[in-house]
């Protein structure tokens, strides 16, 4: 019995360090001012201001949204990102451009609005 309990407690502990296998996404969705879905919008994480308003050194390669408004990054850090997004003359600049700092192993949602 003594054993068994042993080796409950040494799984209980391991299975508190181990690290999430699970990796750290962002999902982001795009809609316009009406609230209106936005597929083949041009979306671009970086990691710092300076590289957002230099539009230099993207943390991933830009993607497109899909037909629900929708791309997700994945491998990220749990950090804050700048959020560039883009169709045609619409961008998301001068509103929300920062993602909070991302939950480790979560997937992380944000909603962008292009005017």
């Amino acid at each position: 019995m003594k054993s068994i309990l042993g080796i409950l407690t040494t799984l209980l502990i391991v299975g508190f360090t181990v690290t999430s296998p699970l990796k750290t996404k962002l999902r982001v969705t795009i809609l316009d001012g009406l609230g209106n879905i936005q597929d083949s919008v041009a979306v671009t994480l970086y990691a710092n201001a300076d590289d957002y308003r230099a539009s230099v050194n993207p943390v991933v390669p830009m993607q497109l949204t899909d037909a629900k408004g929708r791309t997700t990054f994945a491998g990220l850090e749990p950090k804050e990102y700048y959020i560039h997004a883009q169709k045609g003359d619409k961008t998301n600049v001068g509103a929300g451009v920062v993602a909070d700092v991302l939950k480790e192993g979560k997937l992380n949602k944000i909603t962008i609005i292009i005017e």
